[in-house]
């Protein structure tokens, strides 16, 4: 009995994801065709100029977006910003400061701040609970 062993292939949406690129903006070729799981590596591993660029310049996909600038995505959206944007608008967003973008960072430092409360609590929960009984 001989198994063969399939190509894993992904739909170019999910290989734009797993790369932080907007898939509207990459080559028509990668839009339009699947992606195996090696075509990735090698995307991953030695990128190609036009996946350089992307990277560099954008547009972003919000996720990356709300990285670059500190907030969730749901904090993108209360801001108003649904589109991608470039790293060009990024940075004038970030130079401008506007209110919303104050907030939100403010909200996700507390996001972030009671998680790792939790997560200390969690570990210390842990490390009661391992304790021998006497």
């Amino acid at each position: 009995m001989t198994s063969h062993q399939t190509t894993q292939t992904m739909k170019p949406a999910t290989a734009a994801k797993k790369l932080g690129v907007y898939l509207e903006a990459t080559p028509a070729e990668f839009q339009e065709g699947v992606v195996s799981r090696s075509e990735l590596n090698a995307l991953q591993a030695d990128p190609p100029e036009w996946l350089q660029e992307l990277r560099r310049n954008g547009p972003h996909p919000r996720p990356v977006v709300a990285a670059k600038l500190g907030v969730s995505i749901a904090g993108l959206a209360r801001g108003g910003v649904t589109d991608p944007l470039t790293t060009e608008q990024i940075d004038a967003l970030k130079k401008d400061l506007p209110e919303w973008l104050q907030k939100e960072r403010a909200t996700q430092a507390e996001v972030r701040k009671e998680a790792a409360r939790i997560k200390e609590k969690n570990a210390e929960r842990a490390g009661q609970s391992q304790r021998p009984r006497s």
